[in-house]
């Protein structure tokens, strides 16, 4: 049986961190990624293109209008594209998201025969609880993997802010949801929720008409959680607050989103299986002679922007505090 695993996102300004997290997915079983990309100035859309060459991606511009919303508008278009249409499974998973699988090889492929195993039948989607990785104390920006730049995450429960209860869905592309949205499928027709087999990373089934975008009471981690590098370095974070959100774009990535999503309480290496998996396809995209370079000119590009972010006046405040609040 075929289970080809498609995954769509939506990027702007992400190049120095694209191959690390291609690598890592296509190393447990993601098929194909459909990268739209946006207003880009570090490359990343050069980077994507590359990789539609080496037939690793597919690359769609994402023309979005002033005050539009990135996210959404990939949303909309992602159901028209073929990779998508032809996939057995679908996810949405944005580049600082990485699906921590564990159990058996650490793949999707064991992940869902061991879902469906304890679910006791065929499941339509399952669900990965967000666990928030802090900056790990890093200030400058560094050309490094971030599963291995930033270990310090948070405990597996209670959960560190609110905002930490985000949730991913990988989902069958069998017909029976309607429409997508960036935690989960939507759309489920009127009447048939209840022949939607809806499961937990632990293989425990939810009603599908009560699933929202975060995890329920009760959530089972016991076969992995999704790593969320959300803030990254100090620097790191300069760049994703000048650049604006995807989706909640009126909404500033400020204090408050620093607090909520920099969780630092307990180093977690259980990643570490998978990365080293992956490290050998890392290598070799960047042995590219074209992905390399991209990938070398984005690095330059963030370092040359962070210098400039900080010699506005106007940033020199919220950088202050910050550094006061690293950890």
């Amino acid at each position: 049986m075929s289970q080809a695993i498609t995954v769509f996102t939506t990027m702007k300004n992400e190049g120095p961190y694209m191959l690390e997290w291609v690598a890592f997915h296509k190393t447990i079983g993601v098929d194909h990624f459909v990268i739209f990309t946006n207003d880009c100035e570090d490359g990343t859309d050069d980077i994507a293109r590359r990789l539609q060459d080496l037939g690793l991606a597919t690359h769609v511009v994402n023309e979005v209008k002033e005050g539009g919303n990135p996210q959404h508008q990939m949303l909309r278009q992602s159901r028209r594209q073929p990779k998508v249409k032809e996939a057995d499974w679908l996810l949405c998973l944005d580049v600082d998201e990485f699906w921590n699988i564990r159990h058996g090889d650490n793949s999707f492929g064991a992940l869902i025969a061991e879902v469906e195993s304890r679910a006791g039948r065929p499941v339509d989607a399952i669900s990965f609880a967000w666990k928030l990785f802090g900056s790990s104390g890093n200030i400058s920006f560094e050309d490094k993997p971030v599963t291995e730049a930033f270990a310090m995450g948070d405990t597996e429960f209670p959960y560190h802010s609110g905002r930490a209860y985000g949730l991913k869905t990988l989902f069958r592309n069998n017909g029976k949801f309607t429409r997508f949205g960036p935690h989960r499928p939507k759309g489920i027709a009127q009447g048939t929720a209840a022949e939607v087999a809806w499961s937990d990373a632990g293989g425990k089934l939810f009603p599908a008409d009560k699933v929202g975008w975060r995890a329920w009471r009760g959530f089972d981690h016991s076969l992995g959680r999704l790593h969320h590098y959300s803030v990254r370095s100090l620097d790191g974070f300069l760049i994703k607050r000048d650049r604006g959100r995807t989706n909640h774009i009126k909404v500033d990535q400020g204090q408050s989103y620093w607090q909520d999503m920099n969780a630092n309480k307990k180093v977690d290496p259980s990643i570490q299986p998978i990365a080293r998996r992956a490290a050998p396809l890392l290598e070799k995209l960047k042995a590219d002679e074209t992905l390399g370079a991209l990938h070398k000119q984005a690095c330059d590009w963030h370092r040359a922007k962070i210098a400039e972010i900080k010699m506005r006046p106007d940033w020199v405040d919220f950088r202050l505090w910050l550094a006061d609040n690293l950890i």
